[in-house]
């Protein structure tokens, strides 16, 4: 069996497995690799943008490294090649557990839960709940699912077409680390910096892909390409950006706006100021755009795969 049939068949295993399982209770991967990116943390934190690198360098570079390692270990067996794609596309993919939370988050709004909804929140995103009323928490939830299903799910699958479980894990490693010491802290600003750019990079082209499948499959191409177009340059993020404003016209829906982050308030950029303010049964429809999105991402990076595959025959 060849690299390309082996990365096609574990990738779907590893997300029918998200779909069947959702993320373990108890000892998940991804939080180990935080528990050990922590204790590097504690040694080699100073308040310089050489020692961030360090960190950054020695936490992604363990993590491709021990990819490569159980790669190479395995490629004997084109069963055990399988077995071990599909368990680290299952560790590293969130779609189901995305898609749980936001769905919870959106049964308590429709029973009128708001004070359950904003419990549920941080589970989800970093947004104060406390300042949020209902139309704001089905709002902050439309774009933590568009934005989750690249970090989340595209991303990761791109980065697998490309290098197998080593791309599996080391792109789940960069955003793991920006989501740990990425943000604009006093903490963090200089030490975090090469995580956050680092993080910018691997995220380009999962971020493009995840824009380009939510224009195609959402109820309105049209409108997703013109938001995309006008509006995703404006957001602070150069990922975020383009995925939340085409998930914004894809859906017909305004996403941005006045938002607040421990208690910092940002003024972000409507993004398709044409649509309507969200509404809370529009938490399902992205649900389900992040679905469509994820399956078609499966499809395009196999049929990469054997792309590739043909041209270096």
């Amino acid at each position: 069996m060849c690299a390309d049939r082996v990365f096609a068949y574990g990738a779907a295993a590893g997300l029918v497995g998200d779909l069947l399982l959702g993320d373990p209770r108890r000892g998940h991967p991804v939080a180990a690799f935080g528990r050990a990116a922590g204790a590097v943390e504690t040694v080699l934190w100073r308040d310089h943008r050489g020692w961030g690198a360090l960190h950054t360098a020695v936490c992604v570079g363990g993590a491709v490294g021990l990819g490569a390692l159980a790669q190479r270990v395995v490629r004997p067996s084109r069963i055990a090649s399988v077995v071990l794609t599909g368990a680290a596309t299952w560790a590293v993919v969130g779609g189901t557990s995305l898609a749980r939370e936001a769905r919870g988050i959106g049964r308590a709004l429709e029973a009128g839960d708001v004070e359950g909804a904003r419990a549920r929140l941080p589970h989800l995103c970093g947004r104060d709940p406390q300042a949020l009323d209902a139309d704001g928490i089905a709002r902050a939830v439309v774009e933590s699912v568009a934005e989750n299903t690249s970090d989340a799910v595209v991303g990761a699958l791109v980065w697998g077409a490309v290098g197998g479980v080593p791309g599996l894990l080391g792109f789940r490693a960069v955003n793991t680390l920006d989501a740990m010491v990425g943000h604009k802290s006093e903490r963090y600003r200089r030490y975090g910096w090469a995580s956050a750019r680092l993080d910018d990079l691997a995220g380009w082209p999962g971020a493009r892909l995840t824009a380009v499948l939510a224009t195609v499959s959402g109820g309105d191409p049209r409108g997703a390409l013109r938001a995309w177009r006008a509006d995703a340059a404006q957001h602070p993020s150069p990922n975020a950006g383009p995925v939340e404003a085409s998930f914004a016209g894809a859906l017909g829906v305004r996403l941005g706006g006045t938002l607040s982050y421990g208690g910092r308030v940002e003024h972000r950029p409507v993004l398709n100021q044409a649509g309507r303010a969200v509404a809370t049964h529009d938490i399902e429809r992205a649900v389900r755009l992040s679905r469509r999105v994820g399956l078609l991402a499966l499809g395009v990076g196999v049929a990469a795969r054997f792309v590739m595959k043909g041209r270096r025959s």
